[in-house]
């Protein structure tokens, strides 16, 4: 699977997202511990959305064809 890192354009569910940050393990400082104890990739969408997203979900939704790297 090829890297992803910040810049990578993906479709997902029709939209179109770009990878704006990388956020290692840790290095987020927020009040949910859920997104402290994994990397995780924050995506913009053209649509004015935003999401964090974890760095297993994104691989795995990218295997199943439910996300696709542009």
């Amino acid at each position: 699977m090829e890297e992803i890192k910040v810049g990578t354009l993906i479709r997902d569910m029709g939209k179109v997202g770009i990878i704006t940050r990388v956020i290692q393990s840790g290095s987020l400082n927020v009040e949910h511990p859920i997104i402290k104890w994994r990397l995780n990739y924050e995506i913009y969408y053209d649509d004015g959305s935003f999401s964090i997203m974890g760095a297993a979900t994104l691989r795995r939704l990218i295997k199943s064809g439910d996300i696709e790297i542009i």
